[in-house]
């Protein structure tokens, strides 16, 4: 097996969102309204919103928020604010699960790509906390809703290089706050429709004592000419959302195959896996990937319940769909998947 000599395993794994909580159908009713003037069809709007699989999500800002043109300063104070208290309740709850003090933790991995911070969201909390002061930092920004299972990646080599060292990941992501008022492109109404915000920890180790599962092998997958696919664009007020509509097609033609060279790297094969945990983007998707790896109609089904929960977060939405997934029981060879920007799939088997 072509495995680091050590792996790293799972103590704990906790989630959070933010406090203002927002029906579908009110978003439906703000968003005909805030578009009324755009002439978008509102039947066709409606249908988008309906077709999602989402019943409420979370939100950073109550939704009168929304109402107003929002600038690059606004948005950020409201993701800095947000991001922070997330990190405190999130990494808090992750500690109390392993029984760890903060002072107990050698390094945090901060996973975000919604929302710019220098010092990082992890540097304002860790005084908060009680961090050591020589507790090693890892801020990782632009892997979108790959994030998740690539931020996993990062810490479990990391704990596999230190066995003896506990690390804590923080995944955040702020999704709401770029919504945009004034463009009606379907990439920021479908981003309207699927995005809500929320935050997940994990604490990760060499120690195998009460763990949820040990991290096997990690991988990620970048195809080549598909920078477009996915993503964030960069405008004067803020942050416009990147969807392609061939993303499910993509899923069908081309992720078996990067799956199947992951699994062939490690000695492993689909055979041999027991369980799929993947994120959650959309119903489309979650309709391609049971189709792709013959996983029969609505065998994801803790994707389907985050989704109609939580909406797509990007980063954590994965840890949501693994959380519920460790709560319904796991036996055996997981794997871990989610697609982002670049266009990539990041892969991990987890063993329970």
């Amino acid at each position: 097996m072509s495995f680091e000599p050590n792996r790293a395993n799972l103590l704990a794994l906790t989630t959070a969102n933010p406090p203002h909580i927002f029906k579908q159908e009110d978003v439906l009713k703000s968003a005909e309204r805030i578009f009324a003037d755009r002439s978008l069809a509102l039947s066709k709007l409606s249908s988008i919103f309906k077709n999602t699989g989402i019943e409420k999500r979370h939100s950073a800002r109550p939704i009168e928020w929304f109402d107003e043109e929002r600038g690059w300063a606004d948005r950020n104070a409201a993701y800095i604010e947000t991001a922070e208290a997330l990190f405190i309740e999130v990494a808090t709850s992750a500690l109390k699960q392993a029984n760890l003090d903060p002072s107990q933790i050698d390094t945090i991995v901060t996973i975000s790509s919604t929302g710019i911070a220098t010092p990082t969201i992890e540097a304002r909390a860790m005084a908060k906390m009680g961090f050591k002061e020589n507790t090693q930092r890892v801020p990782v920004f632009g892997l979108g809703c790959a994030g998740g299972v690539t931020g996993l990646s990062i810490a479990s080599r990391l704990a596999a290089s230190k066995p003896d060292s506990n690390l804590l990941i923080v995944v955040i992501e702020l999704c709401t706050l770029s919504f945009m008022a004034n463009e009606r492109t379907k990439s920021n109404i479908i981003a309207t429709a699927l995005f809500g915000d929320g935050a997940a920890a994990a604490i990760i180790s060499g120690n195998s004592k009460n763990t949820l599962g040990m991290f096997e092998a990690t991988g990620q997958h970048t195809w080549a000419n598909t920078l477009d696919i996915m993503g964030w664009r960069v405008e004067d007020n803020g942050m416009g959302a990147v969807f392609d509509r061939s993303i499910p097609d993509l899923v069908r033609e081309r992720l078996g195959d990067a799956l199947d060279g992951f699994l062939n790297d490690n000695n492993l094969s689909r055979s041999d896996l027991d369980k799929f945990n993947f994120h959650p983007g959309g119903t489309k998707v979650l309709q391609a990937l049971e189709e792709t790896f013959g996983l029969g109609e609505n065998y994801l089904q803790a994707e389907r319940k985050v989704l109609a929960a939580n909406g797509n977060m990007s980063a954590p939405t994965v840890m949501f769909v693994l959380k519920e997934n460790i709560a319904q029981g796991l036996d055996g060879r997981t794997l871990i998947s989610a697609l982002g920007p670049g266009f990539s799939a990041s892969f991990i088997t987890l063993i329970s």
